[in-house]
């Protein structure tokens, strides 16, 4: 499945370029390296401040994407949000009010990994040193975590997960709320309601309705009675 935004997962920081002062830092570092060849000693040694600042981007750059590069391949990203009744939200992921909405249990496991996505004006800034002396790419890894503040809306939180392309499963118990929207068909309810209540008794189901004072979607409690019940309490003929 793709995002919706095309920065999504598709972030590549801005690296903040080092000062003269760092720069020299930087130089002073690498020369201490008794790995360093010859020549290598050398080209630290000789280049101007400059020259070694624009080394030190180039390499910087090319250390991240390689980063970037290889957690995308063995990482998925799995999607929740604070809210339930945003309408852009229910247009765009929950069937344009025909679906539904999961409310979890965060302390559960797997949901208490998930993390909250930050929301910046402008793409992230990674310092130089952080990625060639420290190797910390931590800030690789918040990238899947941040998005645009036009996204704020959102008040999303997410999971990152080890293997790509994989569906993983959650305890029943960890699932405590099922809300649907508003224009759901009463046969796809009903469908949900009967497979739900056989495998957790403690699920509350809420309906949604469009409120009449505000742009939202209001939900209101209700007790699901399958047929059989219905029939036997003498509700349904």
């Amino acid at each position: 499945m793709g995002f919706n935004d095309p920065y999504d997962c598709a972030l590549v920081p801005n690296i903040q370029a080092p000062n003269d002062q760092e720069t020299e830092v930087l130089r002073q570092r690498y020369l201490a390296n008794d790995d360093l060849t010859t020549a290598q000693r050398q080209e630290f040694l000789t280049k101007s401040t400059q020259e070694l600042r624009e080394i030190f981007l180039r390499a910087a750059y090319g250390a991240i994407q390689q980063s970037t590069q290889e957690f995308l391949k063995c990482r998925g990203v799995t999607c929740f949000s604070e809210k339930n009744d945003d309408l852009l939200m229910w247009s765009h992921y929950g069937g344009r009010y025909k679906g539904v909405c999961l409310e979890f249990n965060t302390a559960i496991e797997p949901f208490e990994k998930v993390k909250p996505v930050r929301y910046l004006p402008d793409l992230p800034k990674v310092d130089v040193s952080s990625i060639l002396l420290r190797n910390n790419f931590d800030s690789v890894a918040e990238l899947y975590c941040t998005k645009s503040s036009s996204w704020s809306y959102e008040r999303e939180w997410r999971a990152l997960h080890s293997t790509a392309g994989t569906s993983y499963v959650y305890p029943s118990e960890a699932l405590i709320g099922v809300y649907f929207g508003p224009d759901i068909d009463g046969q796809s309810l009903e469908i949900v309601c009967l497979i739900l209540a056989g495998q957790n008794e403690g699920v509350r189901f809420y309906k949604g309705s469009r409120s009449s004072t505000e742009f939202r979607v209001l939900f209101s409690e209700f007790t699901y009675t399958s047929y059989l019940q219905a029939k036997k309490l003498g509700l349904r003929k």
